[in-house]
């Protein structure tokens, strides 16, 4: 069951891409690296970043992954300063798991489509509404949302944790992603209600135009993230998480790949499967209203300009009242001690 939408679609800003000489972008690494010294501090980057971004992260001993995996490295590390380039939700996760630490992004607007559209107000209507649900929440949401929950899942956790929740009889309430709801739904046939909210990435991939270029590559395997539609999903060789795919990529015996995601994942998919074709599954096509092409505009904020400004002066510091993160740790770490109970990878690793 759907809940239909009463709250505001979210406002897209334009994707603005960082173009930099090479002088420019060699004194950039150059400078960042030396401010991470300076300040006891290390990088942490999504697969959506910019490639110049994931590569100076690798470079300086940070790490590349899903939003969990980047804060529970972060909590790992020994470094008293977390330089996050992601989008909000991952910074506030960093700073909840770690909130001794100072937590500092790029730019503080980048935002998310699947958290701006599940305001933590009207969210918490919606859960008063279904009192007799267990609350799950997709780690793409606010701390406040986290808060209000009884378990957050990640894309590759969510099956596993739905079904142990189903077999115990209990109802789910499910925010904010309808695709990966109606998939998870479908897998586990758990009673669900879902949140009306979508990536504004992975909703633009297109089931006839993705039909057509498959007949155009009939060798090539299809990878598709499950915050996709259904009949992109239905069409996938393989459905998963960024790091899921990666890995999926590197072992599948074929040459060519379509990939139903942001294309920020290419450069550690070109890493794990390097000689392979990747193509882009199309966001544009018949009845297209294109409104992130392939890319999230809130990840293209994470440049290498705005990655030294934070670090020179300090700003874009993520903060996360106290009380809010103390409630909305408990969820995050109801998975983990399930994934370790289980020993199942909830996050990902760049060789996993």
């Amino acid at each position: 069951m759907l809940q239909l939408r009463s709250h505001p679609i979210p406002v897209v800003p334009p994707t603005v891409v960082e173009i930099l000489s090479d002088d420019e972008r060699d004194a950039l690494r150059a400078e960042i690296k030396g401010l991470l010294r300076a300040q006891d501090a290390v990088m942490v980057a999504h697969y959506y970043t910019d490639p110049e971004v994931q590569r100076l992260c690798d470079d300086t001993g940070g790490h590349v992954s899903d939003s969990l995996d980047m804060a529970r490295f972060g909590h790992e590390h020994p470094a008293s300063t977390l330089l996050v380039a992601g989008v909000r939700f991952m910074g506030e996760t960093a700073k909840i798991l770690n909130p001794e630490k100072r937590v500092l992004m790029p730019d503080l607007e980048a935002e998310c489509s699947l958290d701006l559209g599940c305001p933590p107000a009207a969210f918490a209507a919606f859960c008063d509404a279904h009192p007799d649900r267990t609350v799950v929440v997709y780690a793409n949401t606010s701390a406040a949302v986290k808060a209000r929950s009884d378990w957050v899942v990640t894309s590759s956790s969510a099956l596993e944790v739905v079904a142990f929740l189903r077999d115990r009889g209990e109802k789910i309430l499910w925010a904010p992603d309808k695709y990966l709801g109606a998939y998870v739904q479908e897998k586990t046939e758990a009673d669900m209600v879902l949140w009306d909210g979508a990536c504004i990435v992975h909703e633009e991939f297109k089931a006839r135009e993705l039909e057509a270029l498959r007949r155009t590559h009939p060798d090539a395997k299809v990878l598709v993230h499950p915050e996709s539609p259904a009949g992109v999903v239905a069409q996938a060789d393989v459905v998963g998480s960024t790091t899921a795919l990666i890995k999926a990529a590197r072992d599948l015996p074929v040459e060519k790949l379509i990939v139903a995601t942001d294309r920020g994942i290419f450069y550690k998919m070109q890493q794990a499967a390097p000689g392979k074709t990747l193509i882009e599954a199309p966001t544009a096509g018949h009845g297209a209203t294109c409104r992130s092409c392939g890319h999230c505009p809130w990840m293209a904020m994470n440049g290498l300009r705005k990655v030294a400004a934070s670090l020179r002066s300090g700003a874009n510091e993520v903060l996360v009242d106290p009380e809010i993160g103390r409630r909305a740790l408990r969820p995050i770490e109801r998975l983990l001690d399930f994934s370790a109970s289980r020993r199942t990878v909830i996050y990902g690793a760049n060789d996993a």
